[in-house]
Formats: C-alpha cells, structure tokens, sequence
C-alpha cells in the first residue's frame, strides 16, 4: 500500500461518506481500517465508507462488469458490509461525475444489491432506481423501552422494520437498536425507521441503522417508508396502475420516492462532494493496530 491514500467525503441529505477511489481494488480496506476512518474523533468521519472500484476488479461484482463499469463496494461505519445503500449510491455517482468517469445522464452502478440505474440531472439532483420492494409476510414488533409498536417488514435489498408512531421523541435516543421480535425475522439485524405524518403524501422519519446507529438520512429506509406508507393508505401501485409518489422528511434534509407500477421504486434527491485529500497510511495501519 502506497504511504498516501486518496479520499473524498460527501453526503446525501446529510447521509455522510468517506468515499476512497481505488479502481483496479489495490487497497486491502479490513474492517478494523474501515471503522477507524468513519470514527468521528480519530478518523475522517462517516456514516460509511464508499470504496470505488471497477466492477471487473472485484470478486463480487465481477459477473455484473457487463452491466456496469462500477461497483459500489459499501461497507458501514463499524466495518461491517452492507448489501446497499440509497444515499451512498448518489454519492457514488456524483463521485464518478467529480472524477470524469461519467457525465450528466444515465448510468449503472454495481452493488450487493445488484445492478442499480442511476440518472444525474443537470439541476444537480440524483435519482437512483432502487429497484422492487419485497414485504415478507408475519407480524414484527419493535420496541423502546415500555412502548411497542407494530411494523412492516420491508426489504429494499436490506431489511427494514416501518413503525408508525404518533411523535419522533417516541424513537428514543437510537443508540443501541430497537429490541424487535421475532428475532427470526431478522436474523442479520435489521434497519428500523420510526414514522410520522405531515400530511397528504408526506411523511417525516428517524431511522437506526444496523452497524451505524441513528444517521441523519436513510435512502432505502426512506424507501421502505414510503412502501409501507402506501400500503397503509390503501395504495398499491402494482395493482391500480397509478404510481405513488411520497415526500420523505429526513433529519437531514428531503427525499422524493415514487413506486411505479411495474413495482420499480426511485429515489430522487441531493448528492454533495464536500472535501477531498490524502490517508496517511502509516497512521492508518498503526491505528488500526491499536
């Protein structure tokens, strides 16, 4: 490994990254690397880390190189990998567009989730199609501490659990993740949002994320909010043929879902690249160590 490291950091909707380009998959990024660079106080800082590398250079992305140049290889802040990250494949294309990899337009992103359509437009926002929700049957529960709630299991290519509650504060604090049960309808953990209504069509979240803890956005939880919202309002796209569209209030800023009829959801909203410079390797391997 090289003494420098390049990087980047970005966020959507206040959703943050550090992002490290490493196209041919060069860098050897463990997990006990990863959560030393999104630490907050003794690293760079992030929700996740978005490692950039081609598709045909990774492992697990290699039999989807045909479809896409570039894989998302998405890992949380604790170091632990995740499937797919909403917010994190905005990012990533505003990266590629930074770098001169793509322009304006569509493109395709690889990730554990599969192959993601991407469409930067010219006034700056993102879409992402993020592809069909699956809502697996049986009842779930959440809870924080004497008050319980019933929730939608949805899976955006993660898991989600959907409470709708009648206050934000009802979340708690989100440091630890909600207890749910049964515990064997999340065998891998689970991302939990907590939900209120604003009115007509607009709903407001705090979410928990499994291996990040409470973060400011959620693009797949927003996802599956806005699933379960339509489901919940007696809307299923599939079946009326009229698409539902849902004004999504994160703590860190506004997301704007729509569920097609096909079933194919999108997700519309900012991408921000806000610094960028050199990991000291040294460092990185030392704390790492620690």
């Amino acid at each position: 490994m090289s003494t420098r490291i390049p990087f980047l950091k970005g966020h959507g909707t206040e959703n943050d990254f550090v992002i490290v380009p490493d196209p041919e998959n060069a860098f050897d990024l463990s997990p006990a690397a990863v959560a030393v660079l999104c630490d907050r106080r003794a690293g760079i800082g992030g929700d996740g880390l978005l490692h950039v590398v081609r598709s045909a250079a990774h492992p697990e992305a290699k039999a989807m190189a045909s479809e896409a140049e570039w894989f998302m290889d998405y890992r949380n802040g604790d170091g632990s990998i995740a499937e797919m990250c909403g917010n994190g494949v905005r990012v990533f294309a505003r990266y590629l567009q930074r770098a001169g990899h793509v322009a304006e337009g569509d493109l395709a992103v690889a990730t554990r989730g599969g192959v993601k359509t991407v469409h930067i437009a010219k006034d700056g926002d993102v879409t992402v199609g993020m592809g069909k929700a699956l809502l697996p049957e049986g009842d779930v529960t959440v809870s924080v501490g004497e008050r319980s709630w019933p929730a939608r299991n949805v899976n955006m290519g993660n898991p989600h659990a959907v409470a709708f509650v009648d206050d934000l504060s009802h979340a708690g604090d989100l440091l630890s993740p909600p207890p749910f049960s049964p515990a064997a309808a999340y065998p891998d953990g689970v991302n939990v949002e907590f939900v209120v209504d604003r009115g007509p069509g607009h709903v407001a979240l705090r979410v928990h994320e499994r291996g990040a803890g409470e973060t400011r956005s959620c693009g797949t939880g927003a996802c599956a909010v806005a699933v379960a919202a339509a489901r919940r309002d007696g809307a299923d796209p599939t079946v009326t043929g009229t698409p539902a569209t849902y004004t999504v209030d994160v703590p860190g800023g506004t997301l704007v879902i729509t569920e097609r009829p096909d079933g194919e959801i999108e997700m519309t909203g900012p991408a921000v690249i806000v610094a960028e410079g050199e990991i000291d390797a040294e460092w990185l391997g030392t704390a790492t160590r620690a």
